[in-house]
């Protein structure tokens, strides 16, 4: 009679993942953000695979998490296992063809600068849907199964991305509230409206253009950035302009720029791409690039 004892096993996937997660991102928290699972879940995982290696693989501190030797020896081998696993999904979910394409974006590029541009994709390329994803941040499309992002970030970050556009903030308004700071000399009395996941860009602009601001702790406070784009069209303030999110709102004079100081954030439009692209996605990423106006195809 054959003899078959068990065969030993190795921690789960999912925890291999989250100790992948915390590994690159270096945090627990931001782990647990990425892989939709909370701190605590990702803290679990990590204690599962250092009890069944007998081997600690974090350092806890109050700030976050630092890899020990072998933790820090182990994280690429498990980052290129995983790259390895997203790859070969994609490859299979290629294989069939599709007609929709889809594509993450932060919702604000999602709103201002995807939505206008769509109308002149579907003409050009009829037959295929587009599903579209807003995203606080960017995805791995080594991971995660879109075909592309469009996201504001350093292009250093994202070798390979295409720049669509440069990212440059100046104060923008309606042309009502224009007239006023243009009497008065100035925006110290206007009500400056605050996009909270650009809270910075305020200070960063002032420093830059040697403009002293009033006191900004009980400015309006926006957690969508197309809502500050709205408010500000209909004169309850002054916003910090994204250039190339507000292509459409500056040509149709319904927001005007108050300073001619255009202040570059470092970041800019970046188009992530899958690193082979073939049929309509190819086509969809030289569309992108291509249609440069709201509407228009160049």
């Amino acid at each position: 009679m054959a003899v078959a004892p068990p065969r030993p096993k190795g921690p789960a996937l999912n925890a291999l993942r989250a100790v992948e997660a915390a590994a690159r991102l270096g945090s627990f928290a931001a782990a647990a953000e990425e892989l939709s699972v909370t701190p605590g879940a990702i803290s679990q995982h990590v204690k599962a695979v250092e009890a069944w290696s007998g081997v600690p693989l974090f350092r806890r501190r109050a700030q976050g998490v630092d890899l020990t030797e072998a933790g820090a020896r182990v994280a690429p081998v498990l980052g290129a296992a995983f790259d390895g696993l997203g790859e070969a999904t994609r490859m299979i979910r290629e294989m069939k063809p599709r007609a929709t394409l889809t594509i993450a974006a932060l919702p604000s590029v999602a709103q201002l600068w995807l939505y206008p541009r769509l109308a002149a994709i579907r003409a050009a390329m009829p037959g295929v849907k587009l599903s579209i994803t807003a995203l606080e941040t960017a995805p791995n499309l080594r991971r995660d199964l879109f075909d592309l992002s469009l996201f504001p970030r350093d292009p250093a970050e994202c070798p390979g991305g295409l720049v669509l556009a440069e990212d440059e903030i100046f104060p923008v308004a309606a042309p009502v509230v224009e007239a006023r700071v243009r009497a008065a000399g100035g925006i110290g009395a206007e009500t400056l409206l605050i996009d909270e996941s650009w809270s910075a860009d305020w200070p960063d602009w002032s420093n830059a253009a040697g403009v002293t601001l009033p006191d900004l702790s009980d400015a309006p406070r926006f957690s969508l950035y197309s809502l500050a784009v709205a408010e500000a069209e209909a004169g309850a303030g002054v916003l910090m302009g994204h250039g190339f999110l507000l292509e459409a709102q500056l040509s149709a004079g319904t927001l005007v720029p108050l300073s001619s100081r255009r202040h570059p954030t470092g970041r800019a439009l970046v188009l992530d791409r899958p690193a082979r692209a073939k049929g309509d996605l190819a086509r969809l990423i030289g569309l992108l690039s291509r249609v440069t106006r709201p509407g228009g195809a160049g």
